[in-house]
This record gives structure tokens, sequence and C-alpha cells, in this order.
């Protein structure tokens, strides 16, 4: 009310009057007794807003309040007063009694009237002018704590850095670049990715280009596309409109970057999540000097430049745990070994070096040691803390149609540490686990995805590899450990028996103790991996698995047995076996597959296998075979029973960088069913037999990198059904066979650095009509030329000059 009233002149006008009316009534006469009972209900009314008008002239003199509003006020009580010195002064007349009586009545019922309905009309008012202004300041005082950097200003980064020098040179240059950006920043959660764009949005050459126009958005996982826009809105004006929808959010902000100035704009967006492109493309507004910078755990599309942010170094990552536990390089009684032990389990990964450094402050040399014995248990890794799993468990949160991607990454901790992960077996293992194709299409596109969200690294090693069709045999995946430990950790939740994915790893001869007991339960695993060490002496325990599709073994001695229990896996589809030794082992106990009656594929690596075709191992539900690294000159010989009733089924036979093989074994063409035979990478391989032809039902055929090969038989060309042809980096070819016209449906030939091919081809080649691709390199393309305007539906692709030649040599 202080607002509505006036200044001082209420108040001295207020005083006198009650002053002037105390007096007077406490000496009015005889004659004046008719006036009594007005004055004295005047003065009653004057003493109860008293208290009010002293608080509101003590207010007024404060505030320094207007007077207009209650001017009228104080006419009366002036003229209140004039009636009142009136009547002590007896200067009144009969007639004038009367009168002054009226006008004190009046003025009476004025002043009252006053406070009871102006007064208070004008409080009214007054309270929805406070709620306006209330309601202004709130959300000035809302735009100025954005402004100061609650949401959009970059926030410091940390006191203390490693390792990020030449990232930060990297992105800085992209950024002082004159050209608009559109920039990724990728790598797994706890790599250190906010950190780098803090200290980007702090560098002083980036603050000089790009003055106040620097705005820092954390998204994570929900990427609300409307609250991105207010806020970033509420930055650059105090004026925030009603967005209508998303559509309508992003066509205003795009207004209002446009008219913040002539300075370029960098926004930076920090930990984008995979499946937020939609909205993350709205942002990338075409507009002069607008640059964007996102993070993100994947690897999206659509940017002009991706710079994946690799894990510390073993010096930086040394540096940092040294700083994070406080532990002084000078005087530090810490072994060495038990500080490169942890340094080495956390892979570099600064979340990982920071939390141990902080778990290890101040703890006795007793504690360092404990903690680097255990640290490559997976469990105590993220058991010791739960930050670390909590961020690196972000990069598994795939949606609810997306969970076979988690399944998939899960099953990557089935191959040892450190070991490349071939895709080949991938593909082999998800045909049966996830009901993936077996020719690899779905497994590839689950790969993919994988790798994009930087949870594994799928590499091609071949330059052509994208011109290859379903060719998978040399790419492979590679991990980082404190990925690894993250997918072992995820499998292993629950009881062992329990879960779906049993993996074990065995040092020395030490078993689990649950695999000991004498009451010994079955295992309802469908995968079942086993790794062992050199000193692994093939004593194994007695594991019921009957549920078990895919058995992985992973071992590293000279001597390697196949362990008693598998000859009770009625259940098992796929055998992978690897050996991780330097040479070949002779591997035994071959003959317990036989009693297999669901076993489908088998992959060998790095082994020497007994005879194939020996009674009594048959194989009767065996499709594919793949053999790689192996010593294989006694797998299709010494037959006893005919190689069809050991395979009657077997349509897939891989062999790859089998350096023993001299000729195919004609056996092998007795394997009527056969659809597909790769041979890659066999640099003795010298003959292909005239029996081939036999294969009638080959649809595809590699012989791909086999550089002693000097010719195909004639008698391939019976091969009806053969649909592509790959004798790419076989160099000493001559000639193709001169009736090659008669393979009716061949599609593809794959011909590129056939160096020895250096005649025209034959004739017959224009009776191919179903041809539709060939690639070859440069000199061979000259001699389609003439084929191409017979076979127009024909397309020849020259391949790629790839000058490297580690395809000579074994992986």
């Amino acid at each position: 009310m202080a607002s509505l009233v006036g200044g001082a002149a209420l108040g001295a006008v207020f005083g006198e009057l009650v002053n002037v009316l105390h007096d007077t009534f406490n000496s009015v006469g005889s004659d004046a007794l008719m006036f009594k009972s007005i004055l004295k209900r005047f003065k009653h009314n004057l003493d109860l807003i008293d208290p009010v008008v002293k608080e509101i002239t003590q207010l007024n003199e404060i505030l320094d309040h207007r007077e207009e509003e209650t001017k009228s006020l104080i006419e009366d009580m002036r003229k209140a007063k004039e009636l009142i010195g009136m009547l002590d002064n007896q200067e009144l007349d009969y007639p004038s009694q009367a009168s002054f009586g009226r006008e004190l009545a009046e003025l009476d019922e004025s002043i009252v009237t006053f406070f009871q309905l102006h007064i208070s009309a004008q409080n009214r008012r007054d309270i929805l002018q406070i709620l306006e202004k209330q309601n202004f300041l709130c959300k000035r005082m809302e735009s100025l704590a954005i402004k100061s950097g609650a949401t959009c200003v970059v926030p410091p980064p940390p006191d203390f850095t490693v390792g990020m020098d030449l990232p930060l040179m990297v992105l800085k240059t992209q950024l002082l670049n004159e050209k608009r950006q559109q920039i990724l920043l990728t790598a797994p959660g706890g790599c250190g990715k906010t950190t780098l764009v803090k200290m980007l949005g702090h560098d002083q050459e980036i603050k000089g280009k790009f003055k106040d126009n620097i705005f820092f958005v954390p998204v994570s996982k929900n990427f609300n596309l409307m609250v991105i826009a207010r806020r970033l809105y509420q930055y650059i004006s105090d004026q925030v409109p009603e967005f209508q929808s998303d559509e309508d959010a992003i066509n205003q902000l795009r207004d209002g970057l446009t008219k913040i100035g002539s300075n370029p704009i960098l926004l930076i967006l920090d930990d984008v999540w995979s499946g937020s492109e939609f909205r993350l493309k709205k942002f990338m507004f075409d507009i002069p000097n607008y640059n964007i910078l996102v993070t993100s755990r994947t690897a999206l599309p659509g940017f002009s430049f991706t710079y994946y942010l690799n894990p510390l170094n073993d010096d930086h990552a040394t540096m940092l745990l040294h700083r994070s536990a406080s532990l002084q390089h000078e005087s530090s009684n810490i072994p060495v070994e038990a500080i490169n032990k942890i340094v080495r389990g956390c892979g570099g990964f600064p979340l990982a070096l920071e939390v141990i450094g902080r778990l290890l402050d101040g703890n006795p040399v007793e504690a360092w040691c404990s903690i680097a014995e255990n640290w490559s248990n997976s469990h105590y890794i993220f058991n010791s803390n739960s930050d670390l799993l909590d961020c690196l468990r972000k990069s598994l949160e795939f949606s609810d149609h997306e969970v076979i991607f988690k399944e998939c990454f899960m099953d990557l901790g089935s191959f040892p540490e450190d070991q490349r992960i071939p895709v080949a077996a991938l593909i082999d293992m998800w045909a049966e686990l996830h009901k993936l194709d077996e020719v690899g299409n779905n497994a590839i596109h689950n790969l993919h995805k994988i790798t994009t969200r930087n949870l594994a690294n799928l590499v091609r090693k071949r330059k052509d590899a994208g011109e290859i069709n379903k060719y998978y045999n040399e790419d492979y995946v590679t991990q980082h450990d404190l990925l690894r430990e993250l997918a072992i950790f995820e499998s292993c939740q629950g009881p062992e028996r329990q879960r779906q994915r049993l993996i074990m790893d065995i040092s020395g001869n030490t078993l689990p103790s649950w695999c000991t007991e004498q009451d010994q339960q079955p295992i309802n695993a469908r995968l079942l991996s086993i790794s062992t060490d050199e000193s692994f002496s093939s004593t194994w325990c007695n594991i019921q698995a009957p549920k078990v599709e895919v058995l992985v073994l992973n071992f590293q001695t000279n001597n390697y047995s196949l362990p008693k229990f598998v000859d009770k896996m009625d259940n098992l589809k796929v055998l992978i076996i690897t050996n991780y030794g330097f040479f070949p082992t002779e591997l035994r106990n071959f003959q317990l597959l036989k009693s297999l009656p669901n076993l489908k594929t088998i992959r060998l690596e790095k082994v020497s296998i007994p005879s194939l075709c020996k009674a009594p191992v048959l194989l009767e539900s065996l499709k594919k075979i793949s053999l790689f690294m192996c010593s294989i000159g006694q797998a299709f010989g010494n037959c006893t029973i005919q190689v069809l009733d050991a395979l009657p089924n077997l349509m897939e036979i891989n062999i790859d960088y089998c350096n023993d093989l001299v000729e195919l074994p004609a056996v092998l063409c007795d394997v009527i069913f056969l659809k597909t035979l790769i041979i890659t990478n066999c640099h003795q391989l010298s003959t292909v037999p005239k029996e081939i032809g036999k294969l009638v039902n080959l649809e595809v055929l590699r012989l791909r990198s086999c550089t002693d090969l000097s010719r195909l038989p004639e008698s391939i060309t019976s091969l009806k059904n053969l649909r592509l042809l790959d004798i790419s980096d076989c160099l000493s070819i001559r000639h193709l066979p001169k009736e090659i016209g008669e393979l009716c449906k061949l599609e593809e030939i794959h011909m590129k650095g056939c160096l020895s091919l250096r005649n025209e081809l034959p004739p017959s080649t224009t009776n191919l009509e179903q041809l539709k691709l060939v690639i070859c390199d440069e000199e061979r393309a000259k001699f389609w030329e003439p084929i191409k305007e017979v076979l127009t539906n024909l397309e020849v692709k020259v391949a790629e000059k790839d000058i490297n030649l580690t395809w000579l040599l074994k992986p």
C-alpha cells in the first residue's frame, strides 16, 4: 500500500489533525456538547488509522513515492483541522454550529470512505503490478543465469590434463579453418571427449575467433530438440518466443542465430547418443561461419570431419595415475611392476585411471600390489567403482529391437585378450546363436553397429575389401581390453550354471570350483568358451553342457586334446578351436566329434589335424569346415572310407594360409553337394585337379592369392551352377580356360592382380550372357573392351591399385 499513498505531506497533516482534535476534545465547553459525539467518533476513526499512516509515512520517505493519489485525502484532513480549530476558538454562532456539524460529519465519512474503498481498490491494483514485476524479474534472472553459464557457457576443463595436446591441435586446426565445419569427436565412454571440448572452448585462439558465440549444450540420452533450442535462444536473446513445434523451434533458433552478429558461431553438443541422428541433423544450419562440434560414443554419419579419440599411451596414463593417486615420482615406494600392471588394466581410459587413482590415494604398498593382482579381473574392476561401470554401460543401452547388438557385443568376450577376432568365426557363431544368415549380411550389419558405438574395431585387411562379394576371411575385429572386460562382466551376471554365455579363463591347471564338484549339475549355457594358457596339462573336468550350441576352445600348448565331455554335447552346432601359440599343434581326440549329431560348422586355426575321412570319424551333419593356418597334409589323405560317406552334407570348405597345401586333394571333388570352395593365400598351391569338374553344384569358387597356381583345368567349364569365380592376385595364371563361355550361370569374375595374364580372352567369353561384373586391374580391363560390345549389361570395374603386399604374408 505504501506505493499508493502520498509522501511526507500526509504524515504532517495527519499529525497536526490528531493533535488539534485531542486538545479540542479535552477542552470543549458546554456550548459545544452537541458536537461531542461527532468529535468522539471522528477521534476514534483517526486512532484506528494512526499506526497505518505512521508506517506509510516512514516507507514513503524511504521509497520516495508520489503524493498525487492521496491529494484528496490530505485536503479533507486540512479542512477537518480548520473546522476543529474554529470550534476550539468558540467563534461559531448557532447557525454556524449547525453547518459545522454537517461539514465535520461529511469529512469523517469522506476519510473513512477513502480508506474503505479507494485504498482497497488501489491495493488490488498494486498487487497485480507487483506480480507483474515479479514475473518479469524472475524471467530476467533466469535469462541472466543462463547467460552466466548455467547451460550454454563451456564449463572449465579439469585442472590437470594429459595426452590431449595432439587431439586439441587437430580440432583447433579444423575450427580455425575459414570453412564451415561439421565435426564429430567420437570415442568410447570414459576416454575424455568432454574434457577435450572443454579445453577447446577455453583455448585463446578459439575464443579469439568465435568471441562470445561459443555455445555448449550437454545432450546425453534424451535429445529433446525443443528444450535445446529454448536454451540456446535464451542465451542469445532476452525474449524467448513460445515454440509451437520442433520445426518452429528450429526455424526460430536459426533466425536468432543469424541475427547475433558477424562473428563465427561454434555450437558444441556434448554426448549425443545413437538414435538421435535425425534430430541432430536439424541443428546443421546453412548459416555463414556456423560450426557445429558433436561428441558421441557412436561414429555418427553426416560430418565433414570425424576425429577418433584414442586412449592415452602408457606414459601419459602413468602420469595421470600418479596425479590421481597423489603419488610423487621421486618419493614413490610403489613397485613399478604394480603401477605398470594397473596402467595396462586401465587401457588408457582417463576415467578408469582417475577412478583407480582416487581409490589408491593414501593407501600403502600392499594395497597397490593387491589391486594390481586383481585388476585383470573384470568383476573386481567394475565392482571397485560404480562410476566406471555406469559410464561404460551407457554405450550398451540399445533400444528394444536392437538388443541383439548387445548380445553380439558380449559374444566378443569369448576370445582371448589382445587377439584378433576373425569375422568369419563370428559369422559362424551368430548364424546359430542369433539366427543370422550364414552368408554374413546381417552379421556384418551387427558388427558395423557395434563398431560405430566404438565398442570394437572392424579391420578389413585389403583396400578392395568392399568390392569382394561376401568375402570376410581376411577381416578381423579388435577390442579394447577394458571393453572386453565389460563384455565378460555383462556375460557373467548370475550363477555360473544359469548363464546363457559361460566364459572360462583357466590359468595353469586351476579349474573353477563349481566344475570340480562331485555332484556336477548341468549348465544352461548356449555358448561355452574355454581359454587355457601354455601351462595347462589338458586335465579336464566333467562338464555337463547339454544345451551348448557353440563351443569356443582357445589354447597355447604344444599338444591339445579335445575335452572328453565334448562327446556328450548333443546340441553342439558350431566348434571353434584356436591355437594362439607360435606353431601348429596336433589336435588329439578328434574322433570324439563322431557322436555329435547336430554339428554343422567346424573352424580350426593353427592346428595339425588327422584325416577327416578316416573311420570312425563320420561327420554326417557337417555343412561347413574352415581351416586357417593349419597343417592339412593328412587331413584328406589316408582315407579308409569314401569322403562323401564321411561328409555327406558338406556344402562349404574354406582353406586359408595353409602352406603345406601343394595340390588340392582330388578326393574333395567327390563332395558333390559342395556349393562353396574357397582356397586363399595358399602360396604353395600349384595344381587344381581336373576332378573339380565333378562339383556340379558348386556356386562359388575362390582361388584367391594362390601365387603359384599357374592354370585352371579345362574341366572347370563343367561347373554349370558356378556364379562367382575369383582368381585375384593369382600371379602365375597365364590364361583362362578355353571354353569358359560354357559357365552359363557365371555372374562375377574377380581377376585383379593376374599379372601373368597378358593374352586376349578366349572367344567363348562372349557366351557368358549372365556375366554382370568383372573386377580387374587397368591392364586386364583392356581385354574386356571388345567383350563389352557383345555383353552390353556387363560392368568392368577397375580395382584401386594396392601397392601394399602384406597379403603375401601370414597375418
